[in-house]
């Protein structure tokens, strides 16, 4: 498959998707001014990926925001998750940063993937 390796910038999250080294994340921050454009590509790879999934799968979401249009997408993003066996999600969160926590909880009641919650070093 090919890996998909988006660099962060101000207002769109760095994104690698690499199945060959088992590396799948999303990180920084995530407001796009079309959010679903930007996430229809990491959607059909998830999709394409769920068919020959990795043994395990750990997917690192490290975002430090989100708007209210990036939500709906990750939402997208973690149902897919649910079509990939073994699929685990870390949430990563600033240990002051009491929303990101609570999002990733929000998440974590919505879809049916494993979570695993730890804060993000400064």
């Amino acid at each position: 498959m090919n890996i998909i390796s988006l660099e962060g910038k101000e207002d769109t999250p760095k994104v690698i998707l690499d199945k060959d080294n088992g590396v799948f994340e999303i990180s920084g921050r995530s407001l796009p001014e079309d959010a679903r454009e930007f996430y229809r590509p990491i959607i059909e790879w998830l999709q394409q990926y769920a068919s020959n999934p990795n043994p395990e799968t750990v997917f690192n979401f490290k975002l430090e925001y989100f708007n209210t249009a990036s939500s709906k997408l990750l939402l997208d993003v973690l149902q897919t998750l649910e079509n990939i066996p073994n699929a685990k999600v870390v949430w990563y969160h600033l240990e002051e940063d009491e929303d990101m926590e609570e999002a990733g909880k929000e998440f974590e009641d919505m879809v049916n993937v494993e979570f695993e919650f730890r804060v993000l070093a400064d």
